[in-house]
């Protein structure tokens, strides 16, 4: 089992989330490593779908943490429905093929979802979120 730090970016925000996957099989293309990404988020939304507290508080700290995002929640789910691994996999590559996303492995830009990928621990992995401009035509 190999781990991944992933870095995510969006255009024109100077704020990256930066996460952590553990994958069991080997990454070979880009393919491979959207697709483990999808099922690590998965695996993790579909733990805080089953961890139900019967009547969640929050500390003090927490009520300053949430504070400073300016909401102050006590993150009640309404819908304990699990997420589906392979829809949302389809989904994701099919993000990926509209240009939603791109993909960078230590600053080279990955550009075909076939394309053949070495990976180690070490490497920087960042998902770039594209941001469309909107407007309207005259």
């Amino acid at each position: 089992m190999q781990e991944f730090k992933i870095s995510l970016k969006r255009l024109g925000k100077k704020k990256v989330y930066t996460s952590s996957i553990e994958v069991k099989e080997p990454i070979n293309t880009l393919q491979d490593l959207i697709v483990a990404c999808v099922k690590s988020e998965i695996a993790r939304f579909n733990k805080t779908r089953e961890d139900n507290q019967l009547l969640p508080f929050l500390t003090p700290s927490e009520i300053q943490k949430q504070s400073e995002t300016g909401k102050i929640g006590f993150n009640d789910k309404y819908n304990f429905d699990q997420a589906d691994i392979k829809t949302h996999a389809e989904t994701a590559i099919q993000g990926y093929r509209d240009g939603l996303f791109l993909v960078f492995i230590d600053d080279q830009e990955i550009k075909s979802l076939e394309k053949q990928i070495t990976l180690t621990p070490e490497d920087t992995i960042t998902f770039l979120r594209m941001t469309f401009l909107t407007g309207t035509y005259y």
